[in-house]
């Protein structure tokens, strides 16, 4: 063992003086090392972290079976590892890829995404001001940073663009996709009709609803936001980690949207301070706090 691994660092150390170059593989180090950074901050909070664990698990029992010897495990674990490497990355992280390549596509042209962003978030708000007053339920998932494809069970494949009729021609009682829940990805209408998983939660307002409990649900998963439109009382909420605004209209609507995908607001909550209370709080009629609140993009008080 001990002349083993005496063996490989001199051949190491032969291969160093023969071919390092300090400046040009310095460079390709630190290339490959944040490149490696990146994609971990892409795949963290996912299930492809999991993933990756079990890979790299099974790279070191293969270098342990070579360096111990063990013809059998090593031939088992070499035929599967190094022949299918490529193939197994690929299948396995195909989502992430997908994702990852989307992001460094947005970052190059951010002016087209801010565009694509702001024309879906005015389509949502059109949209479910229209479902709000016909009482027509209604659950749309905008996902952010974290994959939504390992945490929900996809409906039907759709991939169009984000549209106000679009919207309502599936939300609405007669359409066979309306139960379940639209996703939308990368700025376009991905699926429709999609389950999502019910939080466990018991501190929930009366009066909550499935839709509801699933919006809870996947936002305390991920990092997505969900838009709800209530059936029966025809109020519209958001939910965003877990929290939850309820009974909004569709100024403050568009502000949340904005700002929360935009990135310049990270949760729910009112500001302690400079921002108008809600109507019930302040004294207010409701008409002038929704105009308040519109100019100043807060909300109710999300709901614990």
């Amino acid at each position: 063992m001990i002349e083993y691994l005496w063996a490989l660092t001199r051949e190491l150390w032969e291969f160093l003086r023969a071919n390092f170059d300090p400046v040009r593989d310095t460079a390709e180090i630190l290339i490959v090392a944040a490149g490696i950074y990146w994609l971990l901050l892409l795949i963290r909070g996912t299930r492809a972290t999991q993933i990756l664990m079990g890979l790299f698990l099974l790279v070191v029992l293969s270098l342990l079976a070579d360096l111990l010897q063990l013809a059998t495990l090593s031939w088992i674990l070499g035929g599967i590892i190094q022949p299918y490497a490529v193939l197994i990355v690929i299948v396995l992280f195909q989502h992430d890829i997908r994702r990852g390549l989307a992001r460094v596509g947005r970052g190059l042209f951010r002016s087209v995404a801010q565009r694509e962003v702001a024309f879906a978030v005015e389509e949502i708000v059109r949209a479910t001001q229209v479902l709000a007053q016909k009482r027509v339920g209604a659950l749309i998932v905008i996902e952010r940073e974290t994959g939504l494809d390992d945490m929900i069970e996809h409906g039907t494949a759709v991939d169009a663009s984000v549209s106000k009729e679009l919207l309502i021609s599936l939300f609405l009682p007669y359409s066979p996709l309306h139960d379940g829940a639209v996703v939308i990805q990368n700025g376009r209408l991905a699926y429709a009709g999609s389950v999502l998983p019910l939080t466990l939660r018991q501190d929930l307002p009366e009066g909550v609803g499935t839709r509801h409990r699933a919006a809870v649900g996947i936002t305390e998963e991920t990092d997505a936001l969900v838009v709800v439109v209530s059936e029966e009382t025809g109020t519209i909420s958001v939910v965003l980690s877990g929290e939850m605004v309820r009974e909004l209209d569709a100024p403050r609507l568009r502000v949340i949207l904005r700002d929360v995908l935009s990135g310049t607001r990270q949760d729910l909550a009112v500001p302690a301070e400079g921002g108008p209370q809600p109507a019930e709080e302040s004294g207010l009629p409701a008409s002038a706090a929704s105009a308040a609140g519109a100019s100043s993009a807060v909300g109710p008080r999300p709901v614990q």
